[in-house]
Parts: C-alpha cells; sequence; structure tokens
C-alpha cells in the first residue's frame, strides 16, 4: 500500500469526490502568494487516548513544543484563539469546540506569559450570546475569567488580499484579529458537505466579521469557498491550530452530521499540513479537498512525506468518516459551480 495515500477500500464514487475548479484556481494564483514561513518539512503532532476529562493542559503544550513553538516569541504578546462556534446546540456538542478544550489552550498560552483572549463570529448564528450559552462557552470562560471578542460585530479594518486566487481585491477584518501576534485556529474534526471536511483552513471563516458579509458569509461563499479559504489563510498573519478531535463529526457536516468518537488532539504550526493529515485520518485524499489543493506548495505541505509526525503516526489510527456522496453534492454544488462531475 502506499504510505502517501489513505487504504484503497472505498467506492469510486467515494474516492473521486471534490474534484473542482481549484486546479484552475491554483493556476492562476501561481506565485502570487508564497507564505514566508513556509517550509519544506512540517511537523503535525496528534495525540490519542484524549478525553475531555483528561490532561489537555499538557497535551497541548507538548504537542506545540514537539512541533517546535517556541513560547518565547509570544511572552506578552497578543493571542487569539478561534474556535468553532457554528451554530451551537446543547443536543449537539460534536458541532463545535468543546469548552474545556478552549479552557485548556486558554491556560497553556497564559502560561506563558501571553495576552490570551478567544474570539468567534459564528457563520450561521446572529446572536453570538446565544451561541456562547449554547456551545458551553459563556461558562466555560466565565470560570477563568477569560474576554470573549465578537468577531462578528467588532470594528472592522481592510487587508489586502495577499492570496489573489478570489477576485476580492481585500478582506476586512476585525480589530482582535489585525491586533494579534498569533491567531490560533482551533476546529472541531469535521466533514462538510460542500468541501468534503472542514479543519484548521476552513475554521479561519469565522475570522470574517458577519455585520460586512452577511450570515453564512455569502459573500465569500459566491467568491468561491475554495479560493477564499485560501485568501484568508494567506492574509491573516502568524497562525497554528489546535484541533478538537475527540468526539468528532461525519455526514452530513458541518451541522447536520452525527458523533464519531476519535480521542484526537491534533497540533501544528502548518495548517495545511494538519488539514492534509486529518483528511487522511477519515480515509479522504488530501488533493481532492479543494482548498488543500490551493494551499499544497503554497501555504504548507500536503505531502505526507514532507511531514514529520510527531506523538502517533496517523496511519493506525485511520477510521472512515461517512460522508455524503456525489449525487448529494452535485445538488448542492454553489453557484460558481466550483463541482464538476
Amino acid at each position: 500500500m502506499n504510505n502517501n495515500q489513505p487504504p484503497d477500500n472505498h467506492t469510486p464514487d467515494r474516492r473521486k469526490f471534490f474534484i473542482t475548479g481549484a486546479a484552475t484556481a491554483a493556476a492562476a494564483v501561481g506565485t502570487a502568494y508564497v507564505s514566508s514561513s513556509y517550509r519544506s518539512s512540517s511537523d503535525v503532532f496528534i495525540a490519542k487516548n484524549q478525553k475531555y476529562s483528561g490532561e489537555l493542559v499538557r497535551t497541548i503544550r507538548d504537542g506545540l513544543l514537539a512541533c517546535e513553538f517556541d513560547p518565547a516569541t509570544i511572552r506578552g504578546k497578543r493571542v487569539l484563539l478561534k474556535p468553532n462556534l457554528v451554530e451551537p446546540s446543547r443536543l449537539a456538542p460534536h458541532m463545535t469546540t468543546h469548552p474545556v478544550v478552549i479552557q485548556a489552550a486558554v491556560e497553556v498560552f497564559r502560561g506563558w506569559k501571553a495576552d490570551v483572549t478567544v474570539g468567534e463570529g459564528p457563520g450561521h448564528v446572529r446572536d453570538t450570546e446565544q451561541a456562547l450559552i449554547e456551545s458551553g462557552v459563556m461558562e466555560a470562560l466565565a470560570d477563568i475569567k477569560m474576554p470573549f471578542q465578537d468577531l462578528n460585530y467588532q470594528e472592522i479594518k481592510a487587508v489586502t488580499n495577499a492570496g489573489r486566487a478570489c477576485k476580492l481585491k481585500e478582506f476586512f477584518f476585525p480589530r482582535s484579529v489585525i491586533e494579534a501576534d498569533l491567531v490560533v485556529s482551533m476546529p472541531k474534526m469535521k466533514t462538510h458537505h460542500w468541501m468534503g471536511m472542514t479543519g484548521a483552513m476552513k475554521n479561519l471563516y469565522g475570522v470574517i466579521p458577519g455585520i460586512k458579509y452577511g450570515w453564512p458569509k455569502n459573500v465569500l461563499h459566491y467568491n468561491g469557498i475554495p479560493q477564499t479559504v485560501f485568501d484568508i489563510n494567506a492574509s491573516v498573519g502568524n497562525r497554528i491550530t489546535i484541533v478538537d478531535g475527540i468526539d468528532c463529526m461525519e455526514g452530513d457536516g458541518p451541522i447536520l452530521g452525527t458523533p464519531k468518537h476519535m480521542g484526537l488532539i491534533m497540533v501544528g504550526q502548518d495548517l495545511t499540513a494538519v488539514d492534509a493529515t486529518m483528511a487522511r485520518l477519515m480515509h479522504i485524499i488530501p488533493e481532492r479537498i479543494p482548498y488543500l489543493e490551493l494551499a499544497s506548495g503554497l501555504l504548507g505541505s500536503t505531502d505526507d512525506r514532507q511531514i514529520n509526525q510527531r506523538g502517533e503516526a496517523w496511519q493506525p489510527l485511520a477510521d472512515p468518516f461517512l460522508i455524503l456522496d456525489r449525487k448529494h453534492l452535485k445538488n448542492m454544488r454553489d453557484s460558481n459551480d466550483n463541482f464538476v462531475s
């Protein structure tokens, strides 16, 4: 078996999904953006047998250090933790980043003397306070005296689109994103009915303010989901990721899917490499995810040979996620016709 691809035990439809116009867009991007932090190899840390009642602080700290993160770089600096609170419901805790993972990350960065805050701009919920209540995050942040920044309604500032994969010349980012020295994407490991999966890169849609782009960020959708995911990641600045892969979502994600337990925490400084590894854990070929196809070699690495596995290797942990079939996806293709048969 080729170690660079997931095991070939799925139907042809299952393996050939999400071939999109991303390749065309990648050609158009060319060398428009190459991250100054992009390296020929990337570290991705995976911890197995994780529980929300476990020692998550130690796991996250050890993972960041294993990925060569230098705590000295954030001492006295502003760190913005950006969880996924897309459309919280107490009946579906597998939909959003678990509050105790957020608490653990706060403790890690506070321990390294960073100026930490938590912020999110939920894509489907205009009432952010309700999202905080339903997700349990409001209570969790109150317990640790942590402020929350509503990225949907903060004052905004235009930033040049550094990726230029889509037609938007600039993005309007909230103050907390612009002022952050480090943005930490904290996604839930989930499927996505249009993109196949959503992870560290797609999670940064939540730094785009709803007051400017609508709900659910329709301006971005109209300009191409893969392209805008790429461009936002190219434009945000310094970013790393901590992934809640303990209780995940499969099926009709990112909102209507069903629970799937994986018991994983993932950490990395290269969001593209982490997402590529997440895809392999789901038995998805990373290059079939449109935004990963765009990002590969520009924002980070998707090549398994260039990804250094820290902690656990992904191969023994891989477990197929249920994903909507191609017929369903064809019916849900967006107005830009990003998907092809």
